[in-house]
C-alpha cells in the first residue's frame, strides 16, 4: 500500500462538478493498493499517519500529529496511479494496482481504521470515480509511505 500524505490548509474532492468532500487544515491522504496488501499494512500506515508529527507546535516546530490540531480534518482519496511502474518506456504500467474487487474492501477498511484512530469523521472521495482533487499544500509538506518498503521510506 502506498500513500502520499500532504499537510494542507484546505482540500476538496469534486465529482462531475459536485463537491463530494472538503476539509480545512489537516491531511490529504492519497492511497494506492496492490494485491499483496493486508490488514497489517492498513494498521501500520494508519498508525503512522495519525501519529506523524507534521504540524507546528507553539514554538513553530513540527511536533504535533493531526489528532492534536484543533478543527483538523482528514481527506482520504483512492488513487490507483500511485502503483504505477515507470521502469520501461514512457507509458506507466498499472499492473501492480489491485483490481476493484480486491482494492475496494481494503480501501474501506483503511478508511474505517483511520476514522477509529482519528476519532472524527474522515472525508473521502469515491473509489473509481473521475475526481477533481484540489488542495492548498501547507509548507509544502508531502510525505511518501509504502508499507511494502518500510525500510526505504
Amino acid at each position: 500500500m502506498r500513500l502520499v500524505v500532504q499537510r494542507v490548509r484546505s482540500a476538496s474532492v469534486d465529482i462531475e462538478g459536485v463537491r463530494r468532500a472538503a476539509i480545512g487544515q489537516g491531511l490529504l491522504v492519497l492511497v494506492g493498493i496492490c494485491d499483496e496488501d493486508t490488514d497489517e499494512d492498513i494498521e501500520y500506515l494508519c498508525q503512522k499517519v495519525v501519529k506523524m508529527r507534521v504540524f507546528d507546535d507553539e514554538n513553530g516546530v513540527m511536533n504535533l500529529p493531526v489528532t492534536e490540531v484543533p478543527d483538523s480534518g482528514l481527506l482520504v482519496v483512492s488513487q490507483f496511479t500511485l502503483m504505477a511502474s515507470t521502469r520501461k518506456g514512457n507509458r506507466p504500467s498499472y499492473i501492480h494496482a489491485s483490481r476493484p474487487e480486491v482494492a475496494v474492501p481494503l480501501y474501506e477498511r483503511f478508511v474505517a481504521r483511520m476514522q477509529e484512530l482519528f476519532g472524527k469523521e474522515v472525508q473521502t472521495g469515491t473509489f473509481g470515480a473521475d475526481m477533481q482533487v484540489a488542495l492548498v499544500n501547507d509548507g509544502p509538506v508531502t510525505i511518501m509511505m509504502d508499507s511494502q518498503r518500510r525500510d526505504q521510506f
